[in-house]
């Protein structure tokens, strides 16, 4: 066994004995209490940021409630995976469920970062050993035999010298009577028998069967239809709608202006808007609705400057401007070129890096920029509202709603107690999912009309409205002295409305001198987390660069890298330095070896990158052809160091799907704007990957260790933009600065 790692105030509290026999076990991830024997029955005041509940029935069958929503990085699979294993239980013996969000015992319920598994690792395994060592100690007391000698495998309790044999089942009621021992150990790694194996998605068959999964088929009896009218630009607002045609159409109920949120709302991290006052159609279908919506006349007017306080991550209040005016894509490139060439604010110095470059014997300038991206999820934007006076019942997909509770009690004017919040498994998320106007909208919807509501975005809607990846750019300088070693590095970053420079990454730390500096744009254009926020711009940036500094200083691309990391490891320089050099350079050499990189393919262009975030390493070596002056992406090999990879096929999944979309949003990716209005709306103009531009071949190798596991979903994401600019180099012979990189290739064809 392994030592259970101390967590503060961490105990573990029964809440309730299950009908029919058996036990049902909450973790808390920060705090509790140790219950005495009347108390048992009693529900806790306090609760973890992410709850889980075991249950197990008289028949040993275990019933994990998943509390984290699932937006397809199959977390409903792997997070029971872990727990499943510590309890030692047989895997065809588990059935999972999704938990609704309760703000009375959920703290937290957030998928996004990349850290469900991460976060969830120790407080699952601990939920799990603990609920066995209960069990144990059930069985000891009804055998009358020490809990030392007796084991557990798939669901059983085993007495090799009795022969005594009981299954969890059986011992399941009185282990709900015991007291919740602490400190229990940890199953030693190398006695996994359900981590680090390959489980298929528990919804794997109502996915291919077709049974409705998302909100967006959701139906009731009485449920209306709503749609929201926005402005077609940012920097305008409702003035005056007229409404007597749209409300003498065929199935149309009502036609109004909601409000979304109150003047003087303390806006959260995730209220994202610009957009306060919304013409509503609502009517019977949802065609029925489409077609009103699009005869609605709105006059719409100049929107003034807004000032809003926003409560930060870390309870900071910040005062916001959304500034008034329609800002186009040209005037915005313009600032920034403005602002690039200005210092900004200082991030980071080490050493003296104006000196270095004055005694530097060659020096390398270049900019990067990228535009506005739309998330574009499969699934646009939905949810289901039903609010009465004295309750409200929510359906949608949603990644954070925690976060959307606060606005929800401030604008229903309801205790949360009273809003209950069905989490919906989502149609893609990538960031989109944990703003939550889409939920306020719903229930302002159907308290005004007293009546269930579901509240459709049409596709144009959904690209339209906001929300968007920041529009980046980023400069890089270099110098090298006589002998090509690298002295002096500088990155300043900026974009609209925040920059991405992260001043404590990779080069940092193997540099003398260095300097990273940063500024930043307002805009009333909204924006948002997308898959990496910012590392999905300057990672593409900084990984371009370094492989163009390789070149001039007449170096392997991968050994360049790996030299600085050497330097990193041997003799770091400052104290801030995020990364671990050594599980970076493991990447670099795997996906050396895993690529044959050392032995060039006759008529392949091969581009490498690597980058760390959401606590994960990843190199990148892709291979690309040009076909009739078109690009071909023939394949990608991946090394991954992630920690204990717990579901390997779900794992290189979600590999390979960074990496596809990487590629799609390198060479295509783009929205911009016109006096405020997106010039795209839909996917005929929107260029996204297709099928067939997909790599023929993805290989995902992950670097064998015991380290706990790290984040998933994004980290594979950021690196192929580079990858993919650095294989078009030696492709083309040109360099590629400006994302989408389709642009700027010279092909006989259209990228279509």
């Amino acid at each position: 066994m392994t030592a259970q790692p101390n967590i503060n105030r961490r105990k573990f509290l029964k809440v309730t004995a299950l009908a029919g026999g058996g036990m049902m076990l909450s973790f808390n991830w920060l705090a509790g209490c140790n219950p005495t024997p009347d108390e048992v029955l009693a529900m806790p005041k306090e609760w973890f940021s992410l709850n889980s509940y075991i249950k197990i029935g008289e028949n040993g069958i275990v019933t994990l409630m998943a509390p984290n929503p699932e937006f397809g990085t199959n977390l409903k699979t792997s997070l029971p995976m872990i727990l499943a294993d510590e309890l030692d239980v047989d895997w065809k013996n588990v059935i999972v469920e999704q938990a609704d969000f309760y703000p009375e015992r959920f703290e937290r319920q957030f998928t996004g970062g990349s850290q469900s598994v991460r976060m969830g690792w120790k407080i699952l395994r601990t939920a799990g050993s603990t609920a066995r060592k209960m069990l144990v100690n059930a069985a000891s007391k009804k055998w009358n035999i020490p809990a030392e000698e007796i084991a557990t495998s798939a669901g059983m309790l085993i007495h090799s010298a009795s022969g005594k044999k009981a299954g969890y089942g059986e011992m399941a009621s009185f282990a709900a009577t015991l007291p919740v021992p602490d400190n229990v150990p940890f199953k030693n790694v190398k006695d996994f028998k359900i981590i680090r194996t390959s489980r298929k998605n528990v919804e794997g068959k109502n996915i291919v069967t077709g049974k409705p999964l998302f909100s967006i088929d959701h139906k009731q009896e009485g449920m209306l239809i709503a749609m929201i009218v926005h402005p077609p630009a940012f920097g305008l607002k409702v003035k005056s709608l007229d409404e007597a045609l749209v409300k003498s159409m065929p199935g149309i109920k009502d036609v109004f202006v909601i409000k979304t949120l109150e003047d003087g709302y303390e806006h959260n991290a995730f209220d994202t808007t610009s957009f306060y006052e919304l013409p509503v159609v609502v009517g019977n279908s949802t065609w029925e609705v489409m077609q009103a919506k699009k005869q609605l006349k709105v006059e719409w007017e100049e929107a003034q400057e807004k000032k809003v306080t926003v409560l930060g991550w870390g309870g900071n209040k910040e005062d916001v401007v959304i500034p008034a005016g329609r800002e186009s894509t040209e005037t915005q490139r313009k600032k920034m070129m403005a602002m690039s060439g200005k210092p900004g604010k200082e991030l980071r110095r080490d050493g003296d890096p104006e000196k270095a470059f004055k005694n530097a014997a060659k020096v390398i300038e270049r900019t990067y920029t990228a535009p506005y991206l739309a998330h574009n999820t499969m699934e646009p934007v939905n949810c289901f509202a039903h609010v009465t006076a004295d309750k409200a019942e929510l359906y949608g997909p949603i990644q954070a709603p925690e976060f959307i509770m606060k606005t929800l009690v401030a604008r229903l004017g309801l205790p949360k107690e009273k809003i209950h919040i069905s989490l919906a498994r989502m149609g893609g998320g990538f960031g989109l999912r944990a703003y939550g106007h889409h939920f306020v909208e719903a229930a302002v919807i159907s308290q005004k009309l007293n009546a269930p509501v579901k509240l459709v975005y049409t596709r144009e809607d959904d690209m339209t409205y906001g929300i968007y990846r920041p529009t980046y750019t980023a400069t890089y300088r270099a110098g090298l002295d006589k002998d090509n070693n690298l002295i002096a590095f500088h990155v300043r970053g900026g974009g609209i409305p925040e920059h991405p420079v992260e001043p404590n990454r990779f080069p940092a730390g193997a540099v003398d001198n260095y300097l990273a500096e940063g500024w930043e744009i307002k805009s009333n254009i909204t924006i948002g987390a997308f898959r990496a926020p910012r590392s999905n711009f300057i990672a593409g940036a900084e990984q371009s660069f370094l492989d163009e500094l390789a070149e001039l200083a007449g170096k392997d691309p991968i050994e360049f890298r790996l030299e600085l990391l050497r330097r990193n490891k041997n003799n770091p320089v400052g104290k801030n330095n995020a990364y671990d050099p050594g599980r970076y350079a493991g990447v670099l050499e795997l996906v050396r070896e895993k690529s044959g990189w050392t032995k060039p393919q006759e008529n392949v262009s091969r581009g490498v990158a690597a980058y760390f975030c959401h606590n994960t390493y990843v190199a990148q070596v892709l291979d690309m052809k040009m076909k009739d002056g078109t690009p071909v992406v023939e394949k990608v090999t991946a090394a991954v160091d992630c920690g204990i990879v717990v579901n390997p096929d779900s794992a290189a999944n979600m590999g390979e799907g960074g990496i596809v979309d990487g590629i799609g949003n390198a060479l295509f990716g783009e929205m911009t704007f016109d006096n405020g209005i997106p010039a795209k709306n839909n996917f005929h103009q929107y260029r996204m990957i297709r099928q067939k531009e997909a790599p023929k071949a993805i290989e995902v190798h992950f670097v064998p260790n015991d380290e706990d596991p790290t984040g998933l979903g994004e980290p594979l994401f950021p690196p192929t933009f580079a990858a993919v600019a650095n294989a078009l180099y030696r492709a083309t012979g040109k360099r590629y600065y400006e994302q989408p990189f389709s642009k700027q290739i010279n092909s006989r064809q259209p990228l279509l």
